[in-house]
């Protein structure tokens, strides 16, 4: 599987999911650390992929995303945006609405899937 179909995989099967620099524990960069804190205020689970231990994702995604800097949110399988766009939707309480939706169908699939 080439690095375009792996990106495209992890967003698909993940409704939340932020690529960063490091974990949300041990973010290697600032910016990372705002947008995984974002994150873990809304409360919900959410996937990350540490882009510093997959080159080959950090040099691939901001091609395939148009989008040329780290971290990336991608919720529902839209890019969302970086740590401004991040932070100024969870002052406005929009990220929250977004990742409580995004779990919710996830687990509305989750359910009927069993």
């Amino acid at each position: 599987m080439d690095t375009i179909e792996r990106i495209k995989q992890q967003i698909s099967e993940n409704s939340i999911l932020l690529y960063m620099k490091g974990s949300p524990k041990l973010p290697s960069c600032g910016f990372s650390s705002q947008a995984s804190q974002a994150l873990i205020s809304c409360e919900e689970k959410f996937a990350y992929v540490d882009i510093l231990q997959n080159p080959d994702i950090r040099a691939e995604l901001p091609k395939y995303a148009d989008w040329p800097t780290f971290p990336q949110l991608w919720v529902d399988g839209e890019l969302v945006g970086g740590c401004d766009i991040i932070l100024e939707m969870f002052q406005q309480g929009e990220l929250q609405t977004l990742v409580k939706e995004a779990a919710a169908k996830t687990a509305a699939q989750d359910n009927n899937a069993e």
